[in-house]
């Protein structure tokens, strides 16, 4: 329907124009210049209701002049991304030799010299033409720029965003000559953690990653790999020295969940605790606890994946052994983290163990008061009545008396309380 709206707007923008210069009139030009504006107002209009594939898709389908002229009307600043959508040729027929904005996003790309990593930055599709990589990392990359990437070495690179299913095999999977993997990485901020969802694609001799925040483990394999020769050999051995690395910066985690759980220990396990206390205590335990999920989540699909290209069968003997011992690392995570939630457990119960005790002296009090109130009310009842024969009523000193009996009865019951300690 977009494509038949931009037709005829171009068709009569045409036979407007053919008409005009066919009849002699006087200030042509300037009647001329106010009809094509409308048409081409009506033309802008329209383009910025469009999506860039969908104009991407108008432009292919049209004949050069009238693409000529719709690329005209698109909007400078969704120009970058229009041109991501068409093919080369067009692209040169509309712009010459010009490379369009790739976005904001980082992409990186990592060669062996020397054998060790050296970092290759790329910012337009020539970069790529020189180099021979081991490894692409796109960091918060723009589609324009998983397009570039995919484009030059013939493959879909996926959106991080869109990696939220959880079943095996929309996880891990092989696509014709490609190897699919997608993971969760630990992405631990004080207060803030969270799991990064990241996109791996091996194919051939590299390695593809596709994420959107930057990770404490990729850049200490990076700093490993350009200080260490021989630290990494391909692009499987990256990917797996990256898992190694996950699992190394799990167990930290976890060591920082002890260091913290300890000090709340010491906090649950004091002798006095008010409520404010025990409140900031459930919001550290509830963090911790988050933490370890987070944790044991991750090394749980971290689990999947490498135990995935086990059985590809894709690893030389060393990697094997390498992929082996990660696998044992992360059988001896899932113990603490199991254990971690039994503490944290135990700890919250305690700590609401705490509260009620705390609820309960209030209500002690309350009822200590109201025993104690018990009889001062039955003798103030008592006095109270309306009736005609009381030997009291007329006794000088009846009142005094009866305020002494409620005041005795009054300390009784609160000597005999406190005696029993219950009032504690």
């Amino acid at each position: 329907m977009s494509l038949q709206t931009v037709n005829d707007l171009l068709k009569k923008h045409r036979l407007v124009e053919s008409m005009l210069q066919n009849q002699p009139m006087h200030r042509r030009k300037l009647v001329t210049s106010l009809v094509q504006k409308q048409h081409m107002v009506e033309l802008h209009t329209l383009l910025r209701r469009l999506t860039a594939i969908e104009i991407g898709q108008i432009l292919s389908s049209l004949e050069l002049d009238d693409a000529i002229l719709v690329w005209e009307q698109i909007q400078v600043e969704r120009q970058d991304d229009v041109l991501w959508e068409i093919s080369d040729t067009l692209r040169e027929e509309l712009v010459g030799d010009r490379e369009p904005h790739c976005g904001e996003g980082q992409m990186s790309a990592f060669e062996l010299v020397n054998g060790r990593l050296s970092k290759v930055a790329i910012t337009c599709r020539h970069d790529l033409a020189s180099i021979n990589p081991i490894w692409i990392d796109l960091l918060a990359p723009t589609k324009a720029q998983r397009i570039l990437i995919g484009q030059h070495y013939g493959l879909e690179l996926p959106d991080p965003a869109e990696l939220t299913d959880l079943e095996a095999s929309a996880r891990f999977y092989v696509e014709q000559d490609e190897i699919h993997i997608h993971s969760d990485f630990l992405l631990d901020r004080e207060g803030k953690a969270r799991s990064i969802p990241v996109a791996f694609v091996l194919r051939g001799d590299i390695l593809f990653s596709v994420r959107d925040e930057e990770l404490p483990v990729f850049r200490l394999q990076r700093l490993r790999a350009r200080t260490q020769p021989g630290f990494v050999s391909d692009s499987r051995d990256m990917l797996l020295d990256l898992y190694g690395a996950e699992a190394e910066y799990s167990a930290d985690s976890l060591e920082d969940i002890y260091t913290e759980l300890e000090l709340v220990s010491k906090q649950v396990l004091s002798h006095s605790m008010t409520d404010e206390d025990a409140a900031q205590i459930l919001a550290d335990i509830a963090e911790q606890e988050d933490l370890n999920g987070r944790i044991r989540r991750n090394i749980l699909d971290t689990q999947r994946a490498v135990s995935f290209l086990l059985r590809r069968k894709l690893l030389t003997s060393t990697q094997l052994e390498d992929a082996q011992q990660i696998l044992r690392d992360i059988e001896s995570l899932n113990s603490h983290t199991a254990f971690l939630f039994g503490k944290i457990n135990f700890l919250m119960d305690a700590t609401v163990g705490f509260i009620n005790i705390n609820q309960n002296k209030v209500i002690k009090i309350f009822s200590v008061a109201s025993v104690a109130l018990l009889p001062p009310t039955l003798i103030a009842s008592i006095y109270g009545m309306n009736f005609q024969h009381m030997p009291e009523l007329e006794w000088m000193l009846g009142y005094p008396f009866a305020l002494g009996l409620m005041i005795t009865s009054v300390l009784l019951p609160y000597l005999f309380f406190r005696r029993k300690g219950w009032l504690r």
